[in-house]
């Protein structure tokens, strides 16, 4: 994960959720991991559900309609995943359909994983029964649920491709990814192409680092000493400034919901 993955962690941290931690050994599945995983990935859209209330989950959840399925039977009926809440305005932001590596940024804040979805928004998700129901496959920090509006966009294009070769020998696996990695690197003029093949790279490296061990990876990095030398340097210092921003709404949003909680109780 990158650096803007770090700042998101640090900088939301106070958000109203449940909070979690993972262990120090856990790994964020890779792409490929997760649709291996994953006992069914429909692309589907939000049609109802509930709001968080007061800044607590109890008793949320959003209702999506399945469109396709990528993985599994295509189920007929709507599916109801509880424990996620319908997104107040503040927080209906939508995955960035360029970003094939991290997860969506609500991701980076309270349960771990993107629990907030817009109404009406179309999604991916990645899913698993656990006692009967359809739950979130993947755990914390996965890309188990992104926005994906248009479905011949590059996510949709790339889980149809892990959901075929994770089922594959490791021969043939490999044999596949560096084919599609190299038929899309031909395309060097295209940046959407180069995207993808970067995401193929990726799988074929195998497993992340443990998380923990790239949150100390990051905090041990320097910050360049002058931010104006290189390309990468102005990036890393631009999302820096953005993730400043994001924490200041972040925390006015929590203030104003702690604001709201407090009111109603001493009505």
């Amino acid at each position: 994960m990158i650096r803007s993955a770090f700042a998101l962690v640090c900088l939301f941290a106070a958000m109203p959720a449940t909070a979690c931690s993972v262990v120090r050994t856990y790994r964020v599945p890779t792409n490929l991991e997760l649709a291996g995983k994953a006992e069914l990935i429909v692309l589907g859209r939000v049609i109802g559900g509930q709001k968080m209330s007061d800044g607590t989950m109890d008793g949320v959840k959003i209702v999506i309609q399945p469109l396709s399925a990528l993985k599994g039977a295509l189920p007929p009926a709507p599916i109801t995943l509880p424990g996620l809440s319908l997104a107040p305005d503040r927080f209906a932001i939508l995955s960035n359909p360029y970003e094939l590596h991290q997860a969506h940024p609500l991701s980076y804040i309270g349960g771990c994983i993107r629990y907030m979805f817009p109404m009406g928004t179309t999604a991916l998700f990645f899913l698993s029964k656990e006692d009967g129901k359809w739950r979130p496959a993947g755990g914390p920090f996965s890309r188990w649920a992104e926005d994906a509006l248009d479905p011949q966009g590059p996510w949709p294009l790339l889980t149809g491709l892990y959901v075929r070769a994770a089922i594959l020998p490791e021969a043939e696996r490999k044999a596949l990814l560096e084919a599609e990695r190299a038929r899309y690197a031909a395309n060097a003029a295209d940046p959407v192409s180069r995207l993808i093949a970067a995401d193929i790279e990726r799988q074929l490296k195998g497993p992340e680092k443990p998380w923990n061990d790239q949150m100390q990876d990051m905090m041990a990095t320097p910050e360049p000493a002058d931010p104006s030398t290189t390309s990468s340097a102005s990036a890393q210092s631009a999302a820096r400034q953005a993730a400043l921003d994001a924490r200041d709404a972040a925390e006015a949003a929590a203030a104003e919901l702690q604001a709201q909680a407090k009111s109603k109780r001493r009505k």
